[in-house]
């Protein structure tokens, strides 16, 4: 599994998925539930790869020089 979230996505996946993940939080009953979809982006952020990117074929990551 390489990594195919590149720094900007990663931060806005990241804070995406803390915004959404405070409804879970603040909002009571059923709005409360919809706020876990938050994990999603925030997990993808925090481990650098999508598999959505995989099947769509996306890379955001800066490539890797060669030596």
């Amino acid at each position: 599994m390489s990594s195919n979230v590149g720094g900007f996505d990663r931060v806005l996946r990241i804070a995406a998925g803390a915004i959404l993940l405070t409804f879970a939080v603040v909002y009571p009953g059923e709005e409360r539930w919809f706020g876990l979809i938050g994990l999603v982006p925030l997990a993808t952020g925090l481990f650098r790869f999508c598999p959505a990117y995989t099947l769509l074929g996306i890379n955001t990551c800066p490539l890797k020089p060669e030596a």
